[in-house]
């Protein structure tokens, strides 16, 4: 059975868990795994530990989901903001030892919708007042990643994960 391995990037505020919560309902025999999961810590703390811990758990994760022969699609979305995070996640699963095909995709929306969304989450109380800049900042790295790039400005969920099954890499 052919695998294919979904890697879901995208500041905060983008929309990619619900769009891979669309995903997941799209393809067939799949499997999602939020990365926020593998880190979901109060307070939430950034140290290497951290850092090391959460990949160790993520990879855990998709390369158990990678081996089971009932999924064929697997996706992971997580903000994946370097090359490196991508190319560490990669480097620990068995692509090639379960002859998965890897589509590595970036959300990113326009500056207006971005602030608009996670000002939204602000005000709800589910994000802290700098999450704003913090997802600003991190909008043009996605550019230079080297993925596909979708665009979710004016979309909704549903129409960028057809978009994402659409293109097909």
């Amino acid at each position: 059975m052919a695998k294919t391995l979904y890697l879901i990037g995208g500041p905060m505020g983008v929309g990619k868990t619900v769009v891979c919560r669309e995903l997941n309902r799209m393809l067939p025999a799949s499997v999602m795994l939020d990365g926020d999961w593998c880190w979901c810590a109060d307070p939430f703390q950034v140290t290497p530990e951290t850092k090391c811990m959460v990949l160790d758990n993520i990879c855990h994760l998709l390369g158990n989901f990678l081996r089971c022969s009932t999924y064929e699609n697997v996706i992971l979305c997580w903000v994946m903001h370097e090359r490196a995070i991508i190319d560490e996640i990669l480097g620990r699963l068995p692509i090639e030892e379960c002859d998965a095909e890897v589509r590595a995709v970036s959300l990113v929306a326009d500056e207006d919708e971005l602030r608009r969304r996670v000002g939204g989450d602000v005000r709800a109380g589910m994000r802290d007042e700098g999450a704003i800049a913090r997802s600003l900042s991190y909008l043009p790295r996605y550019r230079d990643l080297g993925t596909e790039l979708v665009d979710t400005t004016g979309l909704m969920p549903h129409d960028v994960a057809a978009r994402i099954v659409a293109s097909n890499g």
